[in-house]
């Protein structure tokens, strides 16, 4: 009986710091269309030359990072998250720069999904090339859309993106 009891102990104090990390764990923020992103996708870029994306979660699921690699050009990463109520990404630009921006949490079966600009870092003055804007259109599970907008000297430039996914 003795044996009994101290292996009893035993496994509740093994187990119990595994229950309370269960518990404490935050539960994953919803990320709403993007979610369906996850895996490998091929599109053009907006003068019709191949690219690739690849979505990936990261940080236990509280994070989506997208890879674009287009055609002989420095590869970008972008980083989604959630932050109070909305979404969050910062883009790892070609350009030098990191544009933080920022869109509603997405409700119900969202076909689209639109991020506006809220700061950047690494630019020496407002004007210089920086990308401002993007949006997703989801057509259906295995295509979508993004269009960037690039703010160049006061101006707004959209370049478009379609891609499909590799199956």
């Amino acid at each position: 009986m003795k044996w009994f009891i101290t292996r009893s102990l035993i496994l509740f104090a093994i187990a119990m710091p595994f229950q309370r990390v269960q518990a404490d764990s935050p539960i994953p923020p919803d990320f709403g269309p993007l979610a369906s992103l996850i895996g490998e996708w091929q599109g053009k870029d907006p003068e019709g030359k191949p690219m690739t994306a690849s979505y990936q979660w990261t940080g236990g699921g509280t994070s989506l990072v997208e890879t674009m690699t287009m055609a002989q050009k420095a590869a970008m990463t972008t980083m989604y998250h959630a932050d109070k109520g909305s979404l969050m990404l910062t883009h790892y630009c070609k350009l030098g720069n990191q544009p933080r921006m920022r869109a509603d949490m997405p409700e119900g079966n969202a076909k689209t999904l639109a991020f506006n600009f809220v700061d950047v870092t690494n630019l020496a003055k407002p004007t210089d090339a920086h990308m401002h804007k993007v949006s997703f259109t989801f057509q259906d599970q295995d295509h979508f859309t993004q269009e960037w907008v690039l703010s160049k000297d006061g101006k707004e430039l959209p370049h478009r993106f379609e891609f499909s996914r590799v199956k």
